[in-house]
């Protein structure tokens, strides 16, 4: 236990754990939404106008291939390093290192498809890494924690839970990047809600607040894999709806901020906090959402699939016609995986 305080102490040391674990969920990005574009679309060609959703055999087709399964491997180690940072580190300090995934995730894709990023790319990572940066930089001086109250839990979970279907029957209902935005925004909630729920377990059990087998340990555990499971699901949908580094973004993003918003209401993180630290909370995370939209919006998987949507006279972030899309654009886009074969 002396070694663990003394660990506790160093907050450095969870900085360094959490930004070992955004490594390797970028490096499990890029390689799920590979496997899944692979399954989801012959050639990696989408169509601009779909609502058609990973389907329950494509995703398992996916989870065969070798790459989606390095990439759970990856994933399950960065998620290891960040709950080690979780017990050594608040929620606030923690939970926005992993933006780093950020700019990660693009140089992994600019690596893999031999293209440099665009303007609007290099404007949205850098908004959203100083955003975040700003973000945990004004959280840490104020951060502190308190073991969870049974009651908070429980209400946060039903909010989160219902913040969580919004996005997702949005992400549902639309196509293009907002699809994929809002699936992995949903997928980012209940991952924030996990995030807590891993700090609110570690600080009953070091604090001698409860048991591991008590009520509300046993819980919050079976609320952390329900949101684990609805997240994991969620962001699968994204990867099939758009590009790795938007899907990281959204993640690497809401994740923090709604981890820090319910630190502040399970863990009492933010009692001390004076206002005109949560005006400037609130301005670095606004500046952290314009450079996801900026990133999804300017990204060329976006910008490829406005300008197929303009060529067919639909717009690319409205549904359309499943006739259309099935005839006019699906058709083109066999034609352009015939000729990419070829």
């Amino acid at each position: 236990m002396n070694t663990l305080h003394q660990a506790m102490a160093h907050p450095g040391i969870a900085i360094g754990l959490a930004a070992l674990a955004a490594v390797c969920f970028a490096g499990a990005a890029v390689l799920q939404h590979r496997a899944v574009t692979a399954e989801h679309t012959p050639g990696g060609h989408v169509d601009p106008h779909s609502r058609d959703g990973l389907t329950r055999a494509g995703l398992v087709a996916a989870a065969r291939t070798p790459g989606w399964l390095f990439g759970l491997a990856l994933a399950a180690g960065g998620t290891t390093l960040h709950a080690l940072a979780l017990v050594l580190a608040p929620l606030s300090v923690v939970q926005p290192i992993g933006v780093l995934a950020v700019p990660i995730a693009v140089l992994i894709s600019m690596r893999r498809t031999h293209r440099r990023p665009t303007a609007g790319v290099v404007v949205g990572v850098v908004l959203a890494v100083t955003g975040v940066a700003v973000f945990v930089l004004t959280a840490a001086g104020s951060a502190t924690s308190t073991p969870a109250a049974d009651s908070a839990m429980a209400l946060a979970g039903a909010v989160v839970a219902l913040v969580v279907v919004a996005f997702a029957a949005l992400g549902l209902a639309r196509s293009g990047w907002v699809r994929c935005v809002a699936l992995a925004t949903g997928g980012a909630v209940a991952f924030g809600l996990v995030s807590a729920l891993m700090r609110a377990v570690s600080q009953l059990v070091t604090t001698g607040a409860s048991a591991i087998i008590s009520p509300a340990v046993l819980t919050a555990l079976g609320g952390l894999v329900a949101a684990l499971l609805a997240g994991g699901w969620l962001v699968q949908q994204a990867f099939a709806a758009g590009a790795p580094e938007v899907v990281v973004a959204c993640m690497t993003v809401v994740d923090p901020i709604v981890a820090v918003l319910l630190g502040v209401v399970l863990l009492g993180e933010g009692a001390s906090t004076p206002v005109v630290i949560w005006l400037q909370l609130l301005v670095a995370a606004g500046l952290a959402v314009v450079g996801v939209v900026a990133l999804a919006s300017h990204h060329p998987d976006a910008l490829a699939r406005r300008e197929a949507a303009a060529l067919a006279g639909v717009p690319a972030t409205r549904p359309a016609p499943r006739s259309a899309s099935r005839s006019s654009v699906g058709s083109g886009s066999r034609r352009e995986h015939v000729l990419h074969r070829r």
